[in-house]
């Protein structure tokens, strides 16, 4: 099936119960055994099954196996946020110590749990000069456990060479981890180009409404942890967690996907809601369609700020120039993404007054929604940075980020063109 169809029907057929044909929320947080000894096969891993619902749910179960399916991966593993996606990916791979390889392009969360939250439990952060190839390679070392990079940058909308991210991760003996939030595996499938492990913040543009937190973990089942049991002894040694249970042998492919939901989810308990998954599902069903009108709009209105004398400037790897737009061609068809930086004329005063002036715009820290949503990255999401992390990150003090919605073009663009009237006529008060 293609993404198109994926999206609908992927992962669940009816339900065979009652031959409903939309997913069944199974608000229940346990399940029956049959005696005393399926109950014991289950939480021994030895046959499959559900049995607490903080480790798997039926309706969340068939979420994972939709998004598995869009991202050509072998599963997936759903969470209650993409930073719980992320930090159990991280730590499925380095909980005995080691280093994450990133370049400094980042969502700002995402740059903090790496420097900051995970140092305490042993894993170093190294981030490079920029999201090249060349640039990350001096960092590899006998410590590292993967490379990471968001597909396209937040906020920046830089776009990362995956193939050569996937070619360096690879001839070091270590995975690919790529955040594909912003792209979708509409616009993007990163496991196609090499990826390994594919993570999203569900959250975004997979869900579209805004009204439902989720993130999942996606496993292209392609990476020999057996081959590297020296650098990934977790996979191939005994887990006394589980009676000396190997995960290389017990689980095959699935074997990362495994122990990020036994050791990480069953214990730390970052749960998906059943009721959440259900609404994931709902705007999943739409994200082909949705994205296209976001690619649409996004052009738009970067075309529409590029030429204003009110815009300093505009980073949209849709413009000829840009140096993303290779890659934009090479991984998106072409299809920019409707995430979009520019600063406004005036520098960090004007951005302010062009910010607070908005009106159909909305003011928040979220992107992905069917609603066009703002930012101001350096007082929000990055604001833990410093500012030459935050520079380094693609944020400068006057950065307004926008995540273009579904509203009607001509309406976006009023509304950014009445707070640039709003900026002038504050000027000229001065």
């Amino acid at each position: 099936m293609r993404s198109e169809t994926i999206s609908i029907h992927g992962g669940f057929d009816h339900d065979p119960a009652t031959m409903a044909v939309a997913p069944p929320i199974y608000q229940t947080v346990a399940y029956e055994f049959d005696s005393a000894d399926h109950g014991a096969a289950l939480f021994n891993l030895e046959v499959e099954g559900f049995r607490y619902s903080r480790i798997a749910n039926p309706t969340t179960a068939i979420l994972e196996k939709r998004v598995a399916l869009l991202e050509s991966g072998i599963g997936a593993l759903a969470v209650a946020s993409g930073q719980a996606a992320l930090a159990y990916a991280f730590l499925t791979l380095a909980d005995r110590g080691g280093s994450i390889v990133a370049p400094p392009t980042l969502y700002g969360t995402s740059h903090t749990l790496l420097a900051h939250t995970l140092r305490g439990n042993g894993v170093e952060a190294r981030f490079a000069a920029s999201e090249r190839a060349q640039d990350l390679a001096p960092l590899i070392d006998a410590t590292t456990r993967a490379i990471f990079c968001e597909s396209i940058g937040n906020p920046a909308g830089n776009i990362c060479d995956i193939a050569a991210l996937a070619e360096l991760a690879h001839a070091h003996g270590v995975p690919l981890i790529v955040d594909n939030t912003v792209a979708t595996p509409i616009l993007l499938k990163p496991i196609d180009h090499g990826a390994d492990i594919v993570v999203h913040s569900l959250t975004k543009f997979m869900g579209g409404h805004g009204v439902a937190m989720g993130g999942a973990i996606v496993d292209a089942g392609r990476f020999d942890w057996r081959a590297h049991a020296a650098r990934f002894p977790q996979f191939s040694e005994p887990d006394e967690s589980y009676h000396g249970m190997i995960y290389a042998d017990h689980f095959g492919a699935e074997a990362f996907l495994a122990r990020a939901r036994s050791v990480y989810q069953r214990t730390t308990g970052a749960v998906l809601a059943p009721m959440s998954a259900f609404l994931l599902l709902q705007g999943i069903e739409t994200v082909s369609l949705r994205m296209q009108r976001h690619v649409e709009n996004g052009r738009a209105v970067a075309h529409w700020l590029r030429p204003d004398p009110r815009i300093a400037w505009v980073d949209y790897a849709g413009f000829p120039d840009s140096p993303y737009h290779a890659l934009a061609e090479k991984y998106l068809a072409g299809r920019a993404s409707s995430l979009l930086t520019f600063g406004v004329t005036g520098g960090l005063e004007a951005a302010k007054r062009f910010y607070d002036a908005l009106k159909l715009v909305k003011r928040l820290v979220n992107i992905g929604d069917a609603r066009s949503l703002c930012c101001h990255p350096a007082s929000t999401t990055h604001r833990q940075m410093t500012p030459d992390e935050q520079l380094r990150a693609g944020v400068r003090p006057e950065t307004v980020r926008l995540s273009v919605g579904l509203e009607h073009a001509d309406d976006i663009i009023e509304d950014l063109d009445q707070a640039l009237a709003a900026v002038e006529v504050a000027e000229r008060a001065k």
